[in-house]
């Protein structure tokens, strides 16, 4: 996939950005300052003023190397805006705001003052908004993730209960991130007033496509998949349950009898769990439109779906012809390592790369015993992406790191394994690179994920809560000394 994912998605974005651009030159014209697509009065009045001003970076100008046609093929030069999600949503999003910004388009990504992992990319102005929280919120809300590690212990009610109680959490925390954008008087004012042609959005989180319909521009979104299946009930795309796997249920395409019974059964639930994950979003969709309209109506405008997978990995399934399949764009850069790096991963014995992204930097002091007694009797050096405490010594050939270049040491001709929690990002990253994978799925689609690669034959998949040293030592003997 690599460049030419990225390529064939800004070629696509400056499509759309050249359709918008058409439509309002064309017969009906989009006015901004609050006014709708087709000349209706501004929504202000359903907005709570926030005086508070946002703050404006410009990102540098990086010259990656690649000679290109400033504002592609057809020259035209168009305006987007950028409405993230938080987490290693980013990273895709990130790829193509600063590639379409080194294209010569107008790029203008909004986040949140306070993040987890956004801020400032080159090619491109970022505007931060104020919201309620500091740093130390959206720390504790990280380490909930933690936290569910520790109750898999737990008796079953009890689990449910805290797990339960951490959702929550989080789903107040995105919805008052939501509320301090959208209710930002002064910001969507400004917004309304710059004549953007697009939004570029992961709808999971639908801020970025309530911000499009206020707008009356075409939103693109940028998604792994929705876990109810809102994103194709939106799209109409048909997903039939007799072989298209649903959330949550780690089947294949390959289904038993009973296996396709409760697939079915699954896919009946998932207009429930549409409403319970959405439901505020509803109520927050008609008070900042001000009209009778939900998430899924909202969501049913995206002009192009851009799906972070590819069917090297995928299951058959239908599709739109919206719809793009970009997965592996994240891997398309590779930067040498730092100096020190390179020195610490050589050796003939290789290296191996140890991450479960960026929502687990640590884990309970009995799991992590488990990996460190493990990786001292095994001859490649360890690089692991940890912050939490370290019970005893560290081993010789273990290097712990707050943050490390996941996809450069990846691509390294060293890299001899990889153990990950099976995000989709660091997935294809360690399909692209051709390193095998010990997967250890911790929440969300990740279980889904790993059974997917398992399947393949990419990887083998261990249930951290239940690691043992000998597990552990099965699977890397089994991903290093048997290549396939």
């Amino acid at each position: 996939m690599g460049v030419t994912a990225v390529v064939g998605m800004c070629l696509l974005l400056t499509t759309t950005l050249g359709q918008s651009v058409a439509r309002k030159t064309g017969g009906g014209s989009i006015e901004t300052g609050g006014s709708t697509e087709n000349g209706s009065p501004g929504r202000a009045d359903h907005l709570t003023d926030d005086t508070s001003s946002p703050e404006i970076v410009i990102g540098q100008t990086v010259d990656t190397g690649n000679d290109v046609t400033i504002g592609g093929p057809t020259g035209y030069v168009g305006r987007l805006l950028v409405v993230p999600m938080d987490g290693s949503h980013w990273v895709g999003v990130k790829a193509i705001t600063e590639e379409m910004g080194r294209r010569g388009h107008q790029v203008t990504v909004v986040i949140p003052e306070v993040s987890m992992r956004l801020g400032p990319s080159s090619n491109c102005r970022t505007v931060s908004y104020p919201v309620p929280y500091g740093q130390e919120t959206v720390d504790m809300l990280m380490d909930k993730h933690k936290d569910n590690l520790r109750a898999a212990t737990l008796p079953l009610v009890e689990r449910m209960t805290q797990r339960m109680a951490n959702i929550q959490s989080v789903s107040s925390f995105i919805l008052t991130t939501a509320e301090s954008l959208l209710f930002n008087t002064t910001l969507i004012t400004s917004l309304e007033q710059q004549g953007f042609d697009a939004v570029l959005t992961d709808p999971l989180v639908p801020t970025g496509s309530l911000i499009a319909r206020r707008l009356g521009v075409p939103s693109v979104c940028l998604l792994r998949g929705i876990p109810c299946g809102l994103d194709l009930t939106s799209a109409a795309c048909p997903s039939p349950p007799s072989y298209v796997p649903r959330f949550f249920t780690k089947y294949t395409h390959s289904m038993s009898f009973s296996q396709r019974v409760g697939n079915v059964l699954v896919s009946l639930v998932e207009p429930l769990l549409c409403r319970l994950l959405y439901w505020r979003f509803d109520q927050l969709a008609n008070r900042f439109l001000g009209e009778d309209v939900g998430v899924a109506e909202v969501l049913a405008d995206t002009a192009i779906w851009l799906l972070r997978y590819d069917f090297t990995l995928e299951f058959p399934r239908p599709l739109m012809p919206n719809m793009v399949l970009v997965g592996g764009i994240n891997c398309h850069v590779r930067n040498p390592l730092p100096r020190e790096l390179e020195q610490w991963v050589s050796g003939e014995d290789g290296f191996i790369v140890f991450s479960l992204g960026s929502m687990v930097a640590s884990l309970p002091e009995d799991i992590t015993l488990v990996f460190l007694q493990a990786f001292t009797l095994i001859p490649q050096k360890v690089l692991w992406r940890y912050s939490g405490p370290v019970p005893g010594n560290v081993p010789d050939n273990v290097k712990l790191m707050k943050w490390i270049p996941q996809n450069d040491l990846l691509a390294h001709h060293g890299a001899r394994a990889f153990l990950t929690h099976s995000g989709t990002h660091g997935l294809y990253e360690g399909v692209c690179h051709a390193v095998p994978m010990v997967m250890l799925p911790l929440f969300g689609d990740q279980p889904d994920n790993a059974q997917r690669l398992a399947s393949k034959g990419v990887g083998v998949v261990l249930d951290i809560n239940h690691i043992t040293v000998e597990t552990l030592l099965q699977a890397l003997d089994e991903v290093v000394n048997n290549p396939r």
